[in-house]
């Protein structure tokens, strides 16, 4: 297989006052979100990696992936620069999933909220590593 693995990234950025609990719950699900529709069918490296003996293991992406934070409102920020963009993948987490069960009671509380009212706890960008950078480049890492 050959690439440049440079060639593009993933950053997730969390909202800085998450605890880590929720923080992970945040991740999972903008990952999963990431894996499901964000996939331009380059993201993922090898289907299967087996080890030395045999046993096999789940590939990976073939890019770096990031964890940043931010203040919330910089998150709204990224997630309105991000909408501007055509070359890179976003998903974001508003709160209100935090707060529902059901795909549908998310789907109403959603519904219910002006975007400028939406609370957002994490965002995923996910594309050209140029283009991935000017958006999330000041974030601070994760820690």
């Amino acid at each position: 297989m050959t690439y440049d693995y440079r060639a593009k990234k993933t950053v997730l950025v969390l909202a800085s006052h998450l605890e880590p609990g929720v923080a992970l719950n945040v991740a999972g699900h903008l990952s999963v979100a990431l894996g499901a529709h964000g996939d331009d069918g380059d993201l993922m490296g090898r289907d299967v990696l087996k080890d030395a003996s045999g046993v096999p293991h789940t590939g990976i992406s073939k890019y770096p992936v990031i964890v940043t934070r931010a203040k919330q409102n910089r998150l709204r920020r990224l997630v309105a620069e991000a909408r501007e963009r055509d070359d890179v993948f976003w998903t974001d987490y508003p709160e209100q999933m935090l707060t529902t069960g059901h795909d549908d009671e998310l789907a109403d509380a959603v519904a219910g909220t002006a975007e400028e009212d939406i609370a957002y706890l994490g965002v995923m960008v996910y594309g050209p590593l140029d283009a991935v950078t000017a958006l999330t480049g000041r974030f601070s890492l994760w820690q």
